[in-house]
C-alpha cells in the first residue's frame, strides 16, 4: 500500500510539473507574438523585384488571361478563409476605381459569394490551390495582394490594400 500510495503522489507532481511548464511556454509564445502586428503580412513567395510565372486561363466570364497581359492589382482568395471574407469587399471598393482588365481576382476552391462579390470590379478567375494563376505567383497563402508592373514583376505585395503603395496601377 505504501507504494500505491508514493506512486499517486509522484504522478501528482509530475502533473502540476507538466501544467506550470506548459503555462510558461503559453506566456512566452504570448509575449513574442504581442511584438507582431495582428495582421502581418503573408508569407508570399514573389517579393517585389520578382517576375511572375507563366500561365493562360479563363476568367469564370469566359475571357482570357494570361501573364502576357497582366498589369495592375492581383488578390488571392479562399474558400472558408474568414480574412478572405473581410478583405473582399475593401479589394473589390478598391478595384472599382481601377480599370477592370487591371484587376485580377484569384479564389481558390468553391465559393460562389467571394466570385459573386469581386466579379463586379475584377476579371476573377477560380481554380484549384494547385492552379495555374497561383502556381505562377508561386502563392501558397490567402489572402494576398500583388501589385504587378511592367515585364511582369512584382512592384508590391501584402496581405492587406494598406500594404501596398496607394496608387495601384502600375
Amino acid at each position: 500500500m505504501p507504494y500505491l500510495a508514493a506512486a499517486v503522489v509522484l504522478i501528482g507532481l509530475l502533473c502540476v510539473l507538466n501544467l506550470l511548464l506548459t503555462v510558461g511556454l503559453i506566456r512566452r509564445l504570448r509575449e513574442q507574438g504581442a511584438g507582431r502586428p495582428g495582421n502581418a503580412a503573408p508569407p508570399t513567395a514573389l517579393g517585389p523585384g520578382s517576375r511572375i510565372g507563366d500561365f493562360t486561363t479563363r476568367t469564370t466570364d469566359g475571357e482570357p488571361v494570361s501573364h502576357e497581359d497582366l498589369v495592375g492589382l492581383v488578390g488571392f482568395f479562399s474558400a472558408g478563409c474568414t480574412p478572405c471574407h473581410d478583405l473582399a469587399p475593401r479589394f473589390a471598393a478598391h478595384a472599382a476605381g481601377l480599370p477592370r482588365r487591371e484587376v485580377l481576382a484569384v479564389v481558390t476552391g468553391e465559393d460562389p459569394e467571394l466570385v459573386a462579390l469581386l466579379s463586379p470590379a475584377a476579371r476573377v478567375v477560380t481554380e484549384e490551390f494547385d492552379g495555374a494563376v497561383t502556381s505562377a505567383f508561386q502563392n501558397s497563402w490567402t489572402p494576398a495582394l500583388y501589385l504587378i508592373g511592367a515585364g511582369r514583376r512584382v512592384v508590391a505585395t501584402g496581405g492587406r490594400l494598406e500594404d501596398l503603395p496607394v496608387e495601384s496601377s502600375a
